[in-house]
């Protein structure tokens, strides 16, 4: 298993981007919540990322809603099924952690897709900022709250403190 890794900047700060085997596993901001040891990123090498910056700025240009990037989600069976269903959240809309849990077929399950987001490996990509609280409140996100408020208001082309 070979990794490289890449630091883009973003309008939301330095992005950590993460190949293993040439596909994209892992998309990290400074002080997120479950960010791996540094150590485990691999030696530095944009190569193997090109299309993920190039989707990403397209994303921050606001010329792309929806990403088309293969990618290796390393988790238990539940929670790749919580990040597939994050990838099915449309782009300015969001999600409470129940939908998502009904959506699974468990109601009973929105604190462990609750703990599931937050394990997310590829943030912003594997959208886990458009899931909000059962209020329509914002909880939860390994990338800070602010972060997510910022996020949200970006896809809903709402200045960042009309929301919530």
């Amino acid at each position: 298993m070979t990794r490289k890794h890449t630091v883009v900047d973003s309008p939301y700060g330095p992005l950590t981007l993460v190949a293993t085997d040439g596909v994209l596993s892992g998309l990290y901001m400074p002080r997120q919540r479950h960010r791996p040891d540094e150590e485990t990123f691999g030696a530095e090498d944009s190569a193997p990322l090109r299309e993920t910056i190039r989707q990403l700025d397209a994303y921050f240009a606001r010329q792309l809603t929806e990403f088309d990037l293969p990618m290796r989600l390393e988790g238990t069976l539940f929670q790749r099924g919580v990040w597939d269903q994050l990838r099915q959240i449309p782009y300015g809309q969001t999600r409470t952690y129940g939908e998502l849990a009904e959506a699974l077929g468990n109601r009973g399950a929105s604190r462990a897709v609750g703990l599931a987001n937050g394990k997310n490996p590829i943030g912003i990509i594997v959208p886990c900022h458009r899931v909000i609280g059962s209020s329509g409140s914002l909880v939860g996100y390994g990338g800070g709250l602010d972060r997510k408020q910022r996020l949200l208001a970006f896809e809903s082309g709402t200045p960042d403190d009309a929301l919530f």
